[in-house]
């Protein structure tokens, strides 16, 4: 009977667990708009507001706080509010679709204005500067913060199955490392045309019209990512055979006591403490410590992301193969390597041949813990998918208010600490604390069950609780009794 019961899931698996192709890269690319915006956002923010437009370290570590700040409010905002099945006419087009659009026009209106000059101000205070790229930055990071979240939530009502979801996660994060490979391609491409005479020429007050080029390039790019997206997804949602609805009816109050959502944010929030930080902060090491040209600023982290890529190919099947801890443990091995060679490198072969494998190092590191803990995160959402959005909402709140306090105390610190190895400490320590942070918690967690507690709605209008192990019900008989089953989301 076990044998039955064995092969019945296989063939239950099978049913379930292929998305078609098309659904899956148009949810893939879904994200590139906001890929596109975070590459710039982290790895050129600090270099463009004080090598570029000449605001001080600290000036400029207060917009990346701001920006953080405006993040962490608007996730758990835009998540609790995703969730709701609202009657206004717009949310028909789907509750999550809706607050992609919304994040999409946002993002897509206010991200150039941010690496531009003042207009009409570019001689002003820079505290009156700070004030007008401020209020661009609050409204970018509302719409960022409903795109990522919006896109986020969609994962665990398009698919029910553990390994579709981690495969469509690795998938959207293939997308964002090809977001990234794009925006330091054309940057690399366009410092590197305009800087012939003088190719060893380092970032400077010169750049800002180049700044802007490389925006309107790889934002269009990024609109056109978003309409394919809008096009091809639709929202659905994972039903009982019977075609009643399954939906959870956990409150607030309830996610907001449980233990596992603050676990789940202790691994979510150093993950990405190590990968936000070991972006913003490799092109000022190498401005700083190891005085590369500009060219060089978009080769080293072209390195990392390619070589994210690469790996990201391969996290789906490392975590079904090996497990979640094990992968993550993976990670944290090549990350605090990184680290350590940091910390250690220098001199002319350093500078000029070992740089490469480090940055290789730290791509292939952030790429594996990331996914690995969102995946950890759509295993305590389970098929609690109602919840889903203010689950990552609250993550995101996590990541991005830490992130934030982090920068803003690096940058401040820099005042005080004028050594040209200040950033190549922050790298080798912070960021190795931040992964170590990460690995005691994983290790300390116990894997969030596959069980679910949610309320069958039927068509009706009445619900029925159903207390299972396991997203499958079996009878006496051994047959598939109830199972998720999938509503058609491809135009």
């Amino acid at each position: 009977m076990q044998t039955i019961r064995d092969a019945t899931i296989n063939d239950y698996t099978e049913i379930v667990q292929r998305l078609p192709v098309k659904l899956r890269l148009a949810y893939g690319v879904g994200h590139v708009l906001n890929d596109i915006c975070a590459s710039m956002w982290f790895t050129y923010l600090l270099v463009y507001f004080h090598y570029v437009l000449g605001f001080s370290a600290t000036l400029s570590g207060v917009l990346l706080l701001i920006g953080q700040i405006a993040d962490a409010v608007a996730t758990p905002f835009v998540g609790l509010h995703s969730d709701k099945n609202d009657d206004f006419w717009l949310c028909k087009y789907g509750r999550r679709k809706t607050w992609h659009l919304l994040g999409t026009i946002c993002v897509f209106c206010t991200f150039p204005f941010i690496f531009s000059p003042c207009i009409h101000c570019e001689n002003a205070h820079q505290w009156a500067q700070l004030i007008y790229y401020a209020a661009f930055i609050i409204i970018f990071q509302f719409g960022w913060a409903s795109v990522q979240i919006s896109h986020l939530s969609l994962v665990a009502e398009l698919t029910p199955t553990e390994h579709e979801r981690t495969e469509l996660i690795a998938i959207r994060y293939s997308f964002t490392v090809s977001s990234n490979i794009l925006v330091y391609c054309t940057t690399w491409a366009l410092l590197h045309i305009t800087n012939n005479d003088a190719p060893d020429a380092q970032i400077g007050p010169g750049d800002a019209n180049k700044f802007q080029t490389i925006i309107l390039c790889v934002t269009g790019i990024g609109l056109f990512a978003s309409l394919i997206f809008h096009i091809f997804v639709k929202e659905g949602s994972i039903n009982n055979s019977d075609g009643s609805l399954r939906c959870n009816t956990r409150p607030i109050s309830v996610l907001l006591k449980n233990i596992q959502l603050y676990q789940a944010a202790c691994i979510y929030m150093p993950t990405r403490l190590f990968v936000n930080l070991s972006q913003i902060y490799i092109p000022l090491y190498l401005h700083e410590y190891l005085n590369m040209p500009a060219t060089l600023l978009a080769i080293i982290p072209l390195t990392m992301f390619i070589s994210s890529f690469v790996t990201s190919l391969i996290i789906e099947r490392l975590n079904t193969k090996l497990g979640r801890k094990i992968s993550y443990c993976i990670g944290i091995f090549f990350g605090l390597l990184a680290c350590i060679w940091i910390r250690f490198g220098n001199g002319y072969t350093y500078t000029n041949y070992q740089i490469y494998p480090v940055s290789i190092l730290l791509g292939s590191a952030g790429s594996i813990i990331l996914v690995t803990s969102l995946g950890i995160t759509a295993d305590f959402i389970g098929q609690n998918t109602d919840s889903g959005a203010f689950i990552y909402g609250f993550m995101s709140f996590t990541d991005k208010l830490g992130n934030g306090l982090a920068v803003m105390l690096i940058q401040y610190l820099r005042r005080f600490i004028v050594s040209t190895d200040y950033y190549r400490n922050i790298l080798s320590y912070v960021c190795a604390g931040s992964a170590i942070c990460g690995l005691l918690m994983i290790l300390y967690i116990k894997p969030f069950p596959s069980h679910t507690d949610y309320s069958t709605v039927n068509t009706d209008g009445t619900t029925e609780n159903v207390d299972t192990n396991s997203s499958i019900v079996f009878t006496v008989n051994d047959r598939i009794d109830t199972f998720p089953t999938r509503q058609e989301h491809v135009t």
